[in-house]
């Protein structure tokens, strides 16, 4: 009996020699084509000069790994998935996942993304800005996120662009592009609505949404979340845009 029972699991053992590791690749090769699909490129970070972008330990429910990427570093892909949401996200090592729309091609020129038609849009100022100033003052109090659109936490352009989604108006989502919309007016000269910008006129570092009196609602940092603050002479704007005709 025994010697049977030996030759029962040494014929079992043979046959998952011989079959199992078909078996095992067949079920993990499914398994990834379903989870990730293998890439092989490079990627440039291209977010916000001076800014990185999140790593998080996975696509779906992903958690902050408390590393960033900054602005103009290139990885590798190790691949690509779709989260529930319909966004695209690159694998770049084990346990390291970032989201696809904050790189472009590193072994392609950056082409200019065309900016929304805002010289022909249609709008009602009075109310477009009323709208813009109602949603701007409610999310103050709301946390600093990095790379955060809302509506439960911001970074200072993805508040930008949330405000004005809100009011009905589509404005791109960087500070170095937003700036370049609408057209330049005099800090002297402000309107509910106005965009102020900090750093270089033609790139950057920060956006605020003015909200009249003097005052303008922005994601300051981390500490702080999204406050209201007045303008002041140590920390003033270096160009205002009015994207609201």
């Amino acid at each position: 009996m025994k010697v049977k029972s030996n030759l029962v699991k040494f014929t079992t053992a043979v046959a998952l020699t011989i079959t199992g590791l078909g078996a095992v690749n067949a079920v993990n090769s499914n398994s990834t084509t379903n989870r990730v699909q293998a890439a092989t490129t490079k990627v440039k970070i291209n977010y916000v000069p001076g800014y990185g972008i999140n790593i998080w330990d996975d696509y779906n429910n992903p958690s902050f790994t408390g590393k960033r990427i900054q602005h103009g570093e290139t990885v590798d892909v190790l691949g690509t998935a779709v989260d529930a949401k319909g966004k695209t996200w690159y694998q770049i090592g084990e346990g390291k996942w970032i989201q696809a729309r904050y790189t472009v091609d590193a072994n392609k020129k950056v082409k200019q993304q065309a900016e929304p038609d805002i010289a022909n849009s249609v709008i009602s100022t009075s109310k477009q800005a009323n709208k813009v100033v109602n949603v701007a003052n409610s999310t103050v109090g709301k946390p600093y996120t990095w790379g955060g659109n809302g509506p439960s936490g911001f970074d200072c352009s993805g508040l930008a662009q949330y405000v004005y989604s809100k009011a009905g108006l589509d404005i791109s989502r960087t500070t170095y592009s937003q700036v370049k919309q609408g057209k330049t007016v005099s800090m002297k000269n402000l309107k509910p609505g106005d965009l102020l910008f900090w750093g270089s006129a033609s790139s950057p570092y920060h956006v605020g949404i003015y909200v009249g009196d003097n005052q303008y609602v922005h994601a300051a940092t981390p500490a702080q979340g999204v406050v209201k603050d007045n303008i002041s002479s140590y920390f003033y704007p270096s160009v205002a845009k009015r994207v609201l005709n």
